[in-house]
């Protein structure tokens, strides 16, 4: 069959289900392996599904007979417990990258991040030459860095093999919010509270920059990267990018300044009392994230965004307020066991 094979890892999340249907429109596609820990009930046209741990499972079947790996999967949860993000995400991509390696695929690209990228003190945009060593504080921004440098290796030792790195700002799409409203405010969050003028203050630090991309417009940079001859790593961010003072506008609430030492120190006291499950520590994180410069996957892979920062916070928001979610275990809208289930092994006793 004519065509390119390709399988993707984490296809059921945010930027996965973007790809997967971004890919399905696609003539020059054969067919779709979609990757997952757990298999969905969606259907998308040429995909086929399969369950498997990358941390774990026998993953050369699954790249065996493919042109390209595309490397999304990755576990934000539980913070609390480091050793098991540790094992999905550094274990998981170190054996996907082996496997890859195994199976000859001609391509691989893998989604990194702006958290993987060094601090810098002030806004100066940074291109893709700025050292990727991260936040050493944070299990998240310790962890892409990690696999950056797992990625240089296979680079030297794989010179065969187009790779590509991604490093996008925060992904945000309508229909993944419920799943960033678990991961990262927990189930004391009301989706009420999204509504225009539903909450009139919110906190703000000022001095905090958000680069933000939609996960579709994220997803026809990986598809142009996959039919394309580009290598290397390419920074993706929508259009200017937004601040905390931005997101009181949007729902409406009066922006009430906040120094940075007592918002975490309010963060830090709600993650001990098990209110939130995000820690103060990617509160860290993106206090120190520098600014980045998209030229390069503009004029190599002629991406053009169809949203700004504010846009796609936008439609997070409004898929807050409505609740919206995919038929797949990740994005699903409400899990089993609802809200409760979410306090007992989330924020709860159990980490």
């Amino acid at each position: 069959m004519d065509g390119m094979r390709i399988a993707v890892t984490g296809a059921t999340g945010n930027i996965g289900t973007s790809l997967i249907r971004a890919l399905a429109g696609d003539d020059r596609v054969a067919s779709v392996r979609g990757i997952a820990r757990r298999r969905p009930e969606w259907s998308v046209p040429g995909t086929e599904w399969v369950a498997a741990d990358l941390a774990e499972d026998d993953l050369d079947p699954l790249f065996s007979d493919r042109d390209a790996v595309v490397h999304l999967g990755w576990l934000l949860q539980p913070a609390r417990d480091p050793a098991v993000t540790w094992r999905a995400n550094a274990i998981g991509s170190k054996r996907v990258f082996e496997a890859a390696a195994r199976a000859e695929v001609k391509s691989l690209i893998y989604s990194s991040s702006i958290a993987s990228y060094s601090p810098r003190a002030d806004h100066r945009p940074v291109d893709e030459s700025w050292p990727t060593d991260g936040w050493p504080g944070a299990a998240y921004s310790r962890e892409k860095a990690y696999v950056e440098r797992l990625l240089d290796l296979f680079e030297a030792r794989h010179p065969e093999v187009r790779t590509v790195r991604f490093r996008p700002g925060f992904v945000f799409k309508r229909k993944a919010a419920a799943e960033q409203r678990r991961l990262f405010a927990g189930p004391f969050l009301p989706g009420r509270l999204a509504t225009p003028r539903a909450v009139p203050a919110m906190p703000v630090v000022d001095g905090i920059r958000i680069q933000a991309v939609h996960a579709d417009d994220l997803a026809e940079a990986f598809r142009s990267a996959l039919f394309g001859t580009a290598a290397g790593a390419f920074n993706v961010a929508g259009e200017s990018d937004t601040d905390m003072r931005s997101i009181a506008a949007m729902l409406g609430a009066r922006p009430v300044p906040m120094p940075f030492t007592a918002a975490r120190a309010a963060l830090a006291t709600a993650y001990r009392a098990r209110l939130v499950p995000a820690p103060p520590e990617l509160l860290d994180v993106l206090d120190r994230l520098p600014v980045m410069d998209t030229a390069r996957v503009r004029s190599e892979l002629g991406w053009v965004p169809h949203h700004s920062a504010d846009e796609a916070l936008g439609e997070f928001i409004e898929g807050l307020r409505s609740g919206a979610g995919l038929p797949t275990p990740p994005l699903r809208e409400k899990t089993e066991g609802g809200r409760a289930h979410e306090l007992a092994t989330g924020v709860g006793r159990r980490p």
